[in-house]
């Protein structure tokens, strides 16, 4: 029994819901599903339909493009009722999300607590003599604008930086009593690091990749390790002893079609015995 992990399947794509319904059987396996499955709902049904009759378990974050309202006229869900709705969708087919108690692992490897979270970002990686205010702006210099700034409502939140602010504050309790009780598999869409949110060929994208609120989640939760995506880069970092990993797919020029989903999984428990024996 493994815990595996995978981001950013972005189901828009005919080719990869075609790699995704020839995926294996993993019937003893549970796998985190670290958002951006879609920009619809029924992405997000087609998806995790599909990976629940192949996983014992699915655990699920949004991404920012799970959340988008698409599209975008009046009566559409948007912000805090578009997430509601998504987790509806995954309470029908039984997978756990950042609203459900925190799960223990028992398969192989060490003990310990997996936490989806669900933490946005609020325009704090920048540099520091950037003004929150003129974020955007300065992404805008470089031609860069994220469809979240149309697309991903706040409802009914002011802003993005404020449901932010309250998605962190919520979740900070509920870690402090888990950590209490095992290590934790900390699991967001986001890097949870700012060094982290590296985009060499668009660096200035960062903002709208995290909070430096959780900067130092991993050692004040006892991370045993960090799931991420949503960079499309994927990659193994350590920061601290902590192994966190970027495990998104990616749009189809991110990935190779020949070789379909199976060795983009990437194994989060046990994992590599260095990082926790």
């Amino acid at each position: 029994m493994k815990l595996y992990a995978i981001s950013d399947l972005h189901l828009r794509y005919e080719v990869t819901r075609r790699a995704l319904q020839a995926l294996r059987p993993h019937p003893d396996d549970w796998l985190i599903v670290a958002g951006d499955v879609g920009e619809t709902d029924q992405h997000l049904r087609f998806g995790l339909t599909i990976l629940q009759r192949r996983f014992a378990q699915l655990l699920w974050v949004p991404g920012n493009h799970d959340l988008w309202t698409v599209p975008p006229h009046p009566g559409e869900p948007r912000g805090v009722e578009k997430y509601e709705q998504l987790v509806r969708i995954c309470r029908d087919l039984g997978v756990l999300t950042p609203e459900d108690p925190y799960p223990e692992w028992k398969g192989e490897g060490p003990r310990a607590i997996l936490a989806p979270l669900f933490l946005l970002y609020d325009y704090s990686f920048r540099p520091d003599e950037i003004p929150v205010e003129e974020a955007v702006e300065w992404a805008a210099e470089e031609n860069l604008l994220c469809s979240d700034e149309v697309l991903l409502h706040p409802d009914p939140f002011p802003t993005r930086q404020a449901w932010c602010a309250a998605r962190v504050a919520a979740a900070e309790p509920r870690l402090a009593a888990a950590a209490q009780e095992a290590p934790l598999v900390l699991i967001n869409h986001f890097p949870l690091r700012q060094d982290l949110a590296v985009l060499p060929r668009i660096p200035r994208f960062s903002i709208w990749c995290g909070t430096r609120r959780t900067e130092d989640w991993h050692r004040h939760y006892r991370a045993l390790a960090v799931v991420y995506g949503h960079l499309h880069i994927r990659r193994t970092t350590h920061r601290d002893g902590v192994r966190f990993e970027e495990v998104s797919l990616g749009y189809p020029k991110d990935w190779d079609e020949t070789r379909g989903v199976e060795p983009y999984l990437r194994e989060i428990l046990p994992g590599p015995i260095a990082s926790w024996a």
